[in-house]
């Protein structure tokens, strides 16, 4: 195996010695839950009646205790297409565990809400914080003590997230996540966001609109872009907790069964009363971690991980944060030209070589840990084949060379020498931006600022032609503690516009942009936010603001003695309605973004 990248190197260094007393903390209590041993046994006989009471055709196998009995958590629902493929797996899943001398039920269900629904509206004020009610979620579900390992049955946004930070409570167990797979292509998506800013400038009307989203998003798994949901499935086939090649394999088809059947196998074989035993949380470890993040950067993935990745790791007492990612960006090249970062979909991707491609490229030029223990087997080099079906027998091959450069390059050859994640610091705060999919031109935007508290001003904003300048538009009290930091990707058709006519444009928020940050320059999860204080909520309109991917600064360029003197913003009232309200307790104890805008993790919880 190569010699390790001293860059990788030297951050798994550093995270390892800054997560050494939290990790070591987490690392005790589950040894001390496996010291337990396996709860069944230990039940009384009228906890396990009611355990068994509704799986007749298990119940003599459950009650031999002989096997496994896996507890299967599920996102399902019909109303999201990445879920509503799972509505069969717990049945399946069962008969698969039979065959392996295991039983299964379904432990619960966690909620999978949509932010492609919810975009823009009061909704998505709920979507960042559903990450930690799924949290919640799984371990009530793994709560009842009757599982001897678990299969995670989520793909999207916060889901696969949420069930990681709610597992890994339970990580003496063995887990495997069981993803779905994308839709099949549709609409170009580079034609959809053709249609989306010809509505915006109103060359377009609903109907067509609504027509053109229709043909993009048109049936059953992922959509197709490559945003958080798609970007949870990399980062999952990196860390070593799917089965290999699981990620983007389409629904419905007989290699996706076979791989789904496999997983359920592999999971019967890896319990603690085998020879082969691989906990969850000792699968994600600080190698895995850093893997995680590699994975993000050589792909060009979603902004939201550099959120999420810290709050999963922190859930494993493993404190990773932005200076770990920007460091890791300069080393790691970018691979990928997925959408919006390229032209080509999910399934583009997959056909010229996906994640074994990646990953048998970056292990190659040292730049993956190999060495970290994953659910299929020995080290992560078994991830670097692709899956096929043989007749009925599921193998893994090598990818062999790219199916199509123009989507996925060799690590030695690649798009750009780095992987397009970088800090901003300034008088502002600290800041994120991804430039991956920015033109080289626009990393340096210097520009009036114009401020709003609402994207929906922003919105009306643009149609009166109140925006047609160089413009940085600031979108504040938009963190996790002000609103539950919402997506702000409806910003994205408006603002590209305004690019698109000539103008200098940027964006700057406590807020999140999309997992499918675009060609627009944005300094996003701005922090400290501007609820208690954050530098962001001294910016007035007018304001000189510059922002430097290249030198990685974000400065209002004011006055110091005027700017020190400056009061901030008053904070807008707390939106109710949409059941907002509900998720107060939630907004008022969240940490920061840097550290995952979790409440639940908020000083140690985890």
């Amino acid at each position: 195996m190569p010699t390790l990248h001293t860059t990788i190197a030297a951050v798994t260094d550093r995270i390892v010695e800054r997560s050494r007393p939290t990790r070591s903390a987490y690392l005790a209590l589950m040894d001390d839950e496996a010291e337990r041993g396996i709860r069944r046994p230990q039940l009384g006989c009228a906890n396990l009646a009611h355990a068994y009471a509704g799986t007749e055709e298990d119940r003599d196998a459950q009650c031999a205790a002989t096997g496994m009995n896996i507890g299967i958590v599920t996102a399902y629902n019909d109303m999201l297409s990445a879920h509503a493929v799972y509505y069969r797996y717990p049945e399946q899943m069962k008969v698969w565990a039979r065959e392996a001398g295991a039983t299964a039920q379904v432990a619960g269900g966690v909620p999978a809400m949509c932010d492609g629904v919810t975009q823009g509206y009061a909704g998505m004020e709920l979507s960042l914080f559903s990450r930690d009610t799924i949290a919640l979620s799984t371990a009530v579900a793994l709560s009842h003590g009757t599982f001897e390992g678990a299969a995670l049955l989520g793909i999207c946004d916060k889901i696969v997230p949420g069930l990681i930070m709610g597992a890994l409570r339970f990580g003496h167990l063995p887990m495997i996540l069981i993803p779905g797979g994308p839709m099949p292509s549709g609409l170009p998506n580079k034609a959809k966001a053709a249609v989306r800013e010809r509505y915006a400038e109103g060359k377009a009307g609903r109907e067509e609109l609504l027509g053109a989203e229709i043909q993009a998003y048109h049936g059953k798994g992922t959509c197709t872009f490559y945003g958080t949901a798609n970007t949870n499935q990399m980062m999952m086939e990196v860390m070593g907790l799917h089965m290999p090649g699981a990620a983007f394999v389409n629904p419905g088809t007989k290699l996706r069964q076979a791989l789904t059947r496999a997983a359920v196998h592999r999971l019967a074989a890896i319990g603690a009363r085998g020879d082969d035993y691989r906990p969850l949380g000792r699968c994600i470890d600080e190698r895995a971690v850093v893997n995680a993040a590699v994975g993000l950067l050589a792909t060009g993935g979603s902004t939201n991980h550099l959120l999420h990745l810290p709050a999963m790791a922190r859930a494993a007492g493993i404190v990773i944060d932005w200076e770990d990612f920007d460091r890791l960006s300069g080393a790691v090249p970018l691979m990928a030209r997925v959408y919006p970062n390229g032209s080509a979909d999910v399934n583009g991707f997959e056909a010229a070589g996906g994640m074994a491609f990646v990953i048998r490229e970056l292990l190659g030029e040292g730049l993956l840990h190999g060495d970290i223990l994953t659910v299929a087997g020995d080290g992560l080099a078994a991830y670097g084949e692709k899956p096929y079906l043989d007749g009925d027998t599921l193998v893994w091959r090598d990818p062999g060379a790219t199916g199509d450069d123009t989507i996925l390059r060799p690590a030695a050859s690649p798009f750009a020498p780095d992987g397009g994640m970088r800090i901003l610091q300034g008088n502002i705060g600290r800041a994120c931006i991804k430039v991956s999919a920015v033109e080289r031109e626009r990393w340096v935007v210097e520009a009036p600022a114009r401020v709003f508290e609402d994207q929906s001003d922003v919105l009306a904003a643009f149609k009166a032609g109140d925006l047609e300048q160089d413009v940085v538009v600031v979108v504040r009290f938009q963190g996790p503690r002000a609103n539950g930091m919402p997506e702000l990707h409806k910003l994205t058709p408006p603002l590209s516009v305004l690019q698109n006519r000539g103008f200098q444009v940027a964006l700057v928020t406590d807020g999140r942009m999309s997992g499918a940050s675009g060609k627009v320059p944005a300094a996003i999860h701005v922090s400290p936010e501007a609820l208690g204080g954050g530098a962001i909520g001294l910016i007035r309109d007018g304001d000189l603001i510059r922002i430097d991917a290249n030198a990685g600064t974000l400065d209002a360029l004011v006055d110091p003695a005027e700017w020190a003197a400056r009061e901030q913003a008053p904070a807008p009232a707390p939106a109710s309605g949409m059941g907002r309200e509900l998720f107060g307790l939630f907004r008022g104890h969240s940490d920061e973004a840097e550290k995952g805008a979790s409440a639940i993790l908020a000083g140690g919880g985890m």
